[in-house]
């Protein structure tokens, strides 16, 4: 908008995740004790509420949303004129849609300013599980999410790599139960990175694939061994292909091919779908296919193959 004078602060999450209580350190912090209005809105009750003496410190009122459906231009509108707002929180229902908040009909002069989603640590493993589309659909349109409750003994890097599946671009924090944050630092991957030829199995496919693709000082000049499909596109410049899999970011109606480009002068000998055992030399080049510097695969070697038992990808 032209008019951008209202940030909008959304806060999403499932239930108990931790929303009201971040929301609560925010205003207790005393950086939004200018002086201006500003409303809060809560669509779910939780064990924690938002603490009114701390919004009336803030100048923000407390509105409270029973139903998704009450999401509507006209509400908004309603608010700004009773309000006048100079700031917005929304503490939105995890199991609504995000859409709903995210492509509202704000009045002129209100935009989304942050998204932030709190995930707790110690139920996550079963909700990737069970609610995977649900906390993918969360995670797309997130650009913060903060891990509480984290512990010594949960796979935070398992963690990381679902969230990063779904949104590269998403940024991480990780808080323990005792309060301090955590630093993960890179992650251990499951094979051998000093091996004269680095051996991807099937299972590890994933975790390689997110790997290579941050870490360019781990994987630039190796030589990797793993199986994968031929994916061959017209677009492709001649002589190139993405040997991939397919890969569930978040939900079973979400999948996509993940791979890198590779090069190779045997391309016409190559059949789109046809599964290869491959050895490679890995590189990192400007490609515009990955719109700046990526890792390209020098192909050494390639046979035709079986496919795995398990086609899909996972990031375990």
């Amino acid at each position: 908008m032209d008019d951008f004078r209202v940030p909008v602060y959304v806060i999403m999450g499932l239930l108990e995740s931790g929303k009201s209580s971040f929301i609560n350190e925010i205003l207790e912090s005393g950086e939004f004790e200018d002086g201006t209005p500003g409303i809060v809105l809560t669509c779910e009750e939780g064990e924690v509420d938002i603490s009114p003496s701390s919004a009336a410190k803030c100048g923000m009122a407390i509105e409270n949303v029973d139903e998704e459906e009450q999401l509507t231009g006209e509400f908004f509108r309603n608010l700004e004129n009773k309000y006048h707002p100079e700031k917005v929180f929304v503490e939105y229902n995890g199991m609504w849609d995000p859409d709903s908040i995210i492509n509202a009909d704000f009045p002129d002069g209100w935009q989304i300013y942050q998204v932030v989603t709190m995930i707790d640590a110690s139920t996550f493993a079963v909700y990737i599980q069970n609610m995977r589309s649900i906390i993918g659909n969360i995670i797309k349109c997130t650009e913060l999410a903060i891990f509480n409750r984290c512990s010594e003994d949960q796979d935070l890097p398992m963690f990381r790599r679902n969230i990063k599946a779904t949104n590269p671009q998403i940024q991480i924090m990780f808080e323990h139960k005792d309060g301090r944050m955590i630093e993960l630092g890179k992650d251990i991957p499951p094979y051998d990175l000093n091996a004269p030829v680095i051996e991807i199995s099937d299972e590890d496919f994933g975790i390689w694939y997110m790997d290579a693709a941050e870490d360019r000082e781990r994987y630039d000049g190796k030589v990797v061994h793993f199986k994968a499909k031929v994916m061959k596109n017209r677009k492709f410049q001649k002589g190139y292909f993405v040997p991939g899999r397919n890969a569930m970011t978040c939900c079973a109606a979400d999948i996509r091919f993940i791979g890198f480009l590779c090069k190779t002068s045997h391309i016409d000998e190559l059949t789109h779908g046809q599964w290869l055992d491959i050895t490679a030399k890995m590189k990192y080049e400007r490609r515009r296919e990955y719109g700046g510097v990526g890792p390209v695969l020098h192909l050494k070697t390639a046979k035709s193959t079986e496919p795995p038992k398990e086609d899909l990808v996972y990031f375990y």
